[in-house]
């Protein structure tokens, strides 16, 4: 019986533990689930900042006027001859041959536009394309990617709240690939500018932008890398926030609502998103943006050198001797240049720039190529074991988006192109020769309406309306005055072909 009574109570005591360990896990899960959890942070919500900032990013469309021609023409129409003959090569479709323009399946290339040579009036603008942008300041300055408005003849910008406004175009920079546009407007939304060199690799970003023409679309992830170098001028973020064909030029902002990118470049193997996607830092753009803005262009610094194509390899390394890193081999020095005037060789070894270590010819292009002329920069060069710094005094750099030289064989410079797009010279020996020509002027350059109706650099031009044209002064001297409202008729020979071509120039 007391052995009965005992396991009762040792049952009782079992069963009373048993509960207690329950209510003490009971209790221990409703304080974990209560308290946060040590380090831990809630994902970051980025409703507040759409809403502040999602007004000043704009949607960009551009259109453009059909560079290939429409019309077929057989080979047994009378006109076809001439056409052949007097537009540039390839400009008549044959639908004979699948390479020609017209040809759906032909590749695509740059080649005359639809309107036929003669005619003055101009092809209907046809849409080129959609990216995105965002307001730089509050009295219309807007940026965008250059590869957004390339070969552009009309450029919109759209507001969130659906105003329409034809931007013009300021400056474009190719190497780092911003554009500056212009919109007749004030007091516009404008975005704040943050600081690229203080992002870090893991903290959220936002992105704002057009992918595939859904306008005003926000996509969010992390900085996935900081100074990827793909090759290109700039040193890129890397980012997985989603960006697609239409993000491009949009920012990137991070959870400050500061823009602290351009969204400019995708990785992909079909032109969708797989998860990598590259941003202009916007310490870069801010500085090409306010050249551009200042002057209409941008000036870089050079010291005339150029760099072996292929970097040191490690057996070459070994071979003459030099240390870990061992930098970028100088190809030439330019006689004269800034580098060759403090003592600078062919066959050197840049080291570092600005005490900074080089790895790479970019790197050395990105370092000196920022600097503003006048500037100085420290060179740190190996030679025959032998480490030594040169302080050079950088020179401006030609300008990227020049076609063509910056000065003629003969030492003068180029002309820019005239109302109607053409850049003319007084004719030689050689053309008076070879074409039969007594007066006139031979189109160096062509682009604009000029372009658009047919012209080619090699036509000479004889006559402006009733005027016969002696020399170039004279014929620009012409242009300068002429109505942009009314056509104007230049009498233009090709070969033996001689024929009147009218066309509006372009507005004052």
């Amino acid at each position: 019986m007391n052995n009965r009574v005992a396991n009762v109570a040792s049952a009782s005591k079992v069963l009373n533990f048993k509960w207690a360990i329950a209510a003490f896990f009971v209790v221990a899960c409703s304080l974990l689930v209560a308290m946060p959890h040590a380090g831990a942070k809630e994902l970051p919500d980025f409703t507040e900042l759409v809403d502040k900032f999602g007004p000043s990013v704009v949607n960009v469309s551009t259109k453009a006027r059909p560079r290939q021609a429409q019309a077929q023409l057989d080979e047994n129409d009378p006109m076809y001859e001439f056409f052949r003959r007097f537009m540039p090569p390839g400009a008549v479709p044959n639908p004979s041959n699948p390479n020609t323009p017209g040809n759906p399946n032909a590749p695509r290339r740059k080649s005359p536009r639809t309107v036929p040579p003669g005619t003055a009036e101009e092809a209907p603008l046809r849409n080129l394309g959609v990216g995105s942008g965002f307001i730089f300041s509050s009295d219309g300055y807007v940026l965008t990617n250059a590869h957004v408005v390339a070969d552009a003849d009309e450029v919109t910008v759209t507001l969130t709240d659906k105003r329409e406004f034809k931007a013009k175009v300021i400056g474009a920079d190719q190497r780092t690939d911003i554009a500056v546009l212009k919109l007749a407007a004030t007091d516009l939304p404008k975005v704040n500018i943050g600081d690229s060199d203080k992002v870090r690799v893991g903290e959220w970003v936002m992105a704002i932008g057009s992918p595939f023409g859904f306008e005003n679309t926000v996509t969010a992830g992390i900085i996935s890398a900081k100074t990827r170098d793909t090759g290109d001028f700039v040193p890129f973020i890397q980012t997985d926030a989603a960006v697609n064909p239409g993000n491009s030029g949009g920012p990137l902002f991070n959870i400050k609502g500061e823009v602290v990118g351009i969204n400019s470049q995708i990785f992909s193997g079909g032109g969708g998103y797989i998860g990598i996607s590259f941003a202009i830092p916007i310490n870069t753009a801010v500085d090409t943006a306010n050249q551009i803005i200042k002057s209409g262009k941008v000036t870089r610094g050079r010291i005339a050198i150029e760099m072996m194509p292929t970097p040191i390899t490690d057996d070459l390394a070994s071979a003459l001797g030099l240390p870990a890193s061992p930098g970028v081999m100088i190809k030439t020095v330019e006689e004269g240049g800034p580098a060759d005037k403090v003592g600078v060789k062919a066959r050197d070894i840049i080291r570092k720039v600005d005490g900074s270590a080089v790895k790479n010819n970019i790197d050395v292009i990105r370092n000196i190529s920022s600097k503003a002329p006048g500037s100085q920069v420290t060179l740190t060069i190996w030679r025959k074991g032998v480490e030594k710094d040169y302080v050079v005094t950088i020179a401006e750099a030609p300008a990227d988006a020049a076609p063509v030289a910056s000065k003629k064989d003969d030492g003068t410079p180029f002309q820019e192109a005239d109302r109607l797009g053409l850049v003319v010279r007084d004719l030689i020996a050689k053309d008076k020769i070879e074409q039969k020509l007594t007066l006139g002027v031979i189109i160096e350059d062509v682009d604009g309406p000029a372009e658009r109706a047919g012209l080619q650099a090699g036509d000479a031009i004889l006559a402006l309306n009733n005027t016969e044209i002696k020399n170039a002064a004279q014929f620009n001297q012409l242009v300068a005055k002429i109505d942009s409202k009314k056509a104007i008729a230049l009498l233009v020979q090709r070969g033996k072909e001689t024929r009147y071509i009218t066309l509006k120039p372009d507005s004052k």
